[in-house]
């Protein structure tokens, strides 16, 4: 049985049709190795070669999504077509358009092109940024935590609104002793933070990224030199937190100063601690949580943003461990 999705009434020229099949029809090629059926058209009308009801109701909201951003002149792709058919089945049709309609630019790049959240999690992440003094944001790798952390610590800093962002890590990898490592404890740590050096130069520029570096508004460091420090008027962002003990938490977070944020950003999954230690993460949002001023986000596979097969892989080693 085929059934028709009419597109006459909806779309008023061949750019808009392009628009929505995607170059060579991609984008309805996508759809049909997602739902295994045939999809085509005929121009006017788009056919859907099922009997499933449930398959041609998931496919009829997709196109009527697709079709509204179409009309918002919204570029989408794969990614975003992948994380429409997830949304399906927590979030109405006017919620996930309003993701993309609806967007909330964080900044600009250095070139001058805005970086938007790209999906709903992440949306709430960075609205959690600017409503609360401590953050949590928990997920696996390719969520975009720290990257939105860092982007909102730089538009605080690029409007003069903190005077400093500070970024720090564990000195805890996996199979690697950093003290075998050459160099001062700078060099050592240092490959470990590039994601956060890559998010910066994005923004900044390498030359102003160093520049704010060398006069200390921009910090980087291992999380011992946090000891003994208050920090005030400032973005602090500690990235791989399920790799801290407890007291190590505790110091992180009593470290807090007036005038300032404090974003913790890890995967619990995957902690370097020794089996019998338990993850300063774990613990912390574990007696955190519903305190005023603290807000605790989880991410899940649906918020990587990585390729598509990511969500797949981290998927497959979360169901072998149950």
């Amino acid at each position: 049985m085929t059934n028709i999705i009419k597109l006459e009434n909806n779309l008023e020229n061949n750019n808009e049709l392009i628009e929505l099949f995607g170059s060579s029809d991609k984008n309805l090629k996508l759809l049909k190795r997602l739902f295994s059926v045939d999809i085509y058209s005929n121009n006017k009308d788009i056919m859907i070669d099922s009997q499933d009801v449930a398959i041609i109701e998931k496919l009829t909201k997709i196109f009527h999504i697709l079709i509204k951003l179409v009309k918002h002149h919204i570029v989408f792709g794969e990614r975003d077509i992948i994380y429409i058919k997830q949304l399906l089945e927590e979030s109405s049709e006017d919620e996930i358009i309003a993701l993309f309609v609806n967007r909330l630019e964080i900044i600009k790049t250095f070139s001058g092109k805005p970086i938007y959240p790209k999906t709903l999690n992440q949306k709430r992440y960075v609205h959690a940024i600017e409503r609360n003094t401590i953050i949590f944001g928990i997920g696996p790798a390719g969520t975009g935590k720290t990257y939105l952390a860092v982007l909102s610590a730089l538009k605080k800093l690029k409007e003069n609104a903190i005077k400093r962002v500070i970024l720090t890590r564990p000195a805890v990898e996996a199979g690697e002793n950093l003290g075998f490592l050459p160099g001062d404890l700078k060099e050592k740590v240092d490959p470990y933070l590039r994601p956060l050096y890559d998010a910066m130069y994005e923004i900044l520029g390498v030359k102003q990224t160093t520049e704010y570096i060398e006069k200390g508004i921009i910090e980087i460091a291992p999380l011992a030199y946090m000891r003994g420090r208050t920090l005030d008027n400032a973005y602090v962002i500690l990235d791989e937190a399920q790799n801290t003990t407890i007291n190590q938490m505790k110091l992180f977070l009593t470290r807090l100063g007036f005038g300032s944020k404090m974003i913790v950003t890890g995967d619990i999954t995957q902690s370097d601690l020794p089996r019998n230690m338990v993850s300063g993460l774990v613990k912390a949002s574990e007696i955190l949580k519903e305190i005023d001023s603290v807000e605790i986000l989880y991410f899940d596979e649906k918020d990587v943003v990585r390729h598509p097969l990511v969500q797949t892989i981290i998927k497959r080693f979360e169901n072998d461990k149950n």
